[in-house]
């Protein structure tokens, strides 16, 4: 993790003090990179304890489209309690809908993104236009007037990961195989607008690898780095097994990377210590490989569990806490 010590380093070196929602100044650079190359390792945090299966509990939720804190700490993760039930801003907000409510976050876009077309049913083509909508999935919801007529309201909740890996079956080489959770219409809906806002996955087809490029608009590099990094890298790993693809280069995009100032102990412990080689990710052999069964079967990606996810060989320094900024 050299790459992960650097850039706290690079922080410390060359950001600038800012203020922030929080109240909790941040030391913070614009614009950073990592790169991976996970044939030779998992990115854990060795200079700490990683918690490793609060991480995965949390992928697991937003593989499933979790909107309560209740469902990821069933999984194991118990990150989302303050911004479910401690954010005064959120218990204030008309659509928190109650206890442990966190809004349409991260998994409900991923997997449900809500999909509107409005089609005037007598323009030129708007019967073609509406044929094609029904035959895409889109269901008639109503009726709306417009200034030059009435239009016709279809809704589709959109599965943008799965259509990630249907496109990654059909078309490996396409440049489009992305997914993204920053809504415009839908972000006064939620707790926590998304920090990792866009996964693109890039096929090498000639050598059978898959690899993902992640951009964050925003990353705590203190707590939020490693666990989007593991988060990151375990979905590509399972992306990879459910396609037959064998993982490869996973790059982390930050836009504003950054240090809350009741971090800096913390990391500057880290900075004290010698990471310790990467670790390797096991995936349960109850997930099916595609390079092997030769059946595509995207639905594991409901049916995983935070169990099946393992590391193998993880060896860290002792464990290093801080308070997480809401």
């Amino acid at each position: 993790m050299k790459q992960y010590l650097d850039l706290i380093r690079d922080i410390f070196d060359n950001g600038s003090w800012q203020e922030n929602r929080t109240g909790i100044r941040t030391r913070s650079i614009p614009g950073a990179m990592m790169r991976f190359d996970l044939q030779q390792g998992f990115p854990a945090v060795t200079t700490k304890k990683l918690a490793f299966k609060s991480a995965v509990g949390e992928m697991v939720g937003f593989l499933r489209g979790a909107r309560s804190a209740a469902d990821f700490r069933d999984l194991g993760c118990k990150v989302w309690d303050q911004n479910a039930n401690e954010n005064a801003a959120w218990l204030a907000n008309p659509y928190r809908m109650g206890q442990d409510d966190l809004g349409p976050v991260y998994g409900m876009q991923w997997r449900q993104w809500p999909a509107y077309k409005l089609i005037d049913p007598k323009a030129a083509r708007g019967q073609d236009q509406l044929r094609d909508a029904l035959a895409r999935g889109y269901s008639r919801i109503g009726l709306v007037e417009q200034t030059e007529g009435t239009h016709v309201l279809l809704y589709k909740a959109i599965d943008q990961l799965r259509l990630c890996l249907d496109t990654i079956m059909k078309d490996p080489g396409s440049r489009r195989i992305l997914f993204h959770g920053w809504n415009w219409a839908q972000l006064e809906e939620m707790a926590l607008p998304p920090c990792h806002l866009l996964y693109q996955f890039l096929v090498n087809k000639e050598a059978g690898e898959i690899s993902l490029c992640l951009y964050i608009r925003s990353n705590d590099v203190g707590l939020g780095t490693p666990f989007n990094l593991t988060e990151g890298a375990a979905l590509l790993h399972l992306v990879g097994r459910l396609t037959g693809y064998r993982p490869r280069w996973f790059t982390y995009f930050i836009g504003d990377a950054h240090i809350y100032e009741n971090h800096v102990d913390m990391l500057q412990t880290q900075l004290s210590r010698r990471p310790y080689p990467a670790p390797q990710l096991i995936l349960s052999d109850r997930i099916p490989d595609y390079a092997q069964t030769g059946r595509y079967e995207p639905e594991w990606l409901e049916r995983i569990e935070p169990s099946d996810f393992m590391l193998d060989g993880y060896k860290h320094h002792p464990p290093l806490t801080a308070p997480m900024a809401v």
